[in-house]
């Protein structure tokens, strides 16, 4: 399922805000292509990232992967909870599995409705 709510990147990451704050995660299939995360690395609160910028990374027994910011701005805080579960990640992508918010710096260009990404991962999966 893909939340109606959120806006999506191109490179799966979704992202919802609620004022000047946007919570980031990875998209459902996004943990699904990746499989069981074993480990989620994240930024320190306080660091800074322009929207596409690599903000960490997540690995499973498959892969490692990139995380991109799919908006521009500072960590205010980080998901502490994944350092010791990572599978919150593949439990539940879009709530307790967030990764980190930020203090949002600029307009977000380029992102996807749910619609929009929906048809992105039909056009990956064939």
């Amino acid at each position: 399922m893909i939340p109606a709510d959120l806006k999506y990147a191109k490179s799966h990451e979704w992202v919802r805000i609620d004022g000047d704050i946007a919570t980031i995660g990875i998209s459902e299939f996004a943990q699904e292509q990746l499989g069981d995360l074993t480990f989620v690395e994240l930024p320190a609160v306080g660091d800074t990232f322009e929207q596409g910028a690599e903000f960490g990374s997540v690995e499973s027994v498959k892969a490692a992967s990139e995380l991109y910011a799919p908006i521009g701005g500072e960590v205010v805080e980080i998901n502490e909870e994944l350092e010791d579960a990572p599978e919150k990640v593949n439990e539940s992508p879009y709530d307790e599995g967030w990764l980190i918010k930020l203090k949002i710096s600029g307009e977000p260009e380029g992102l996807l409705d749910a619609d929009a990404y929906k048809a992105l991962i039909e056009s990956e999966a064939h």
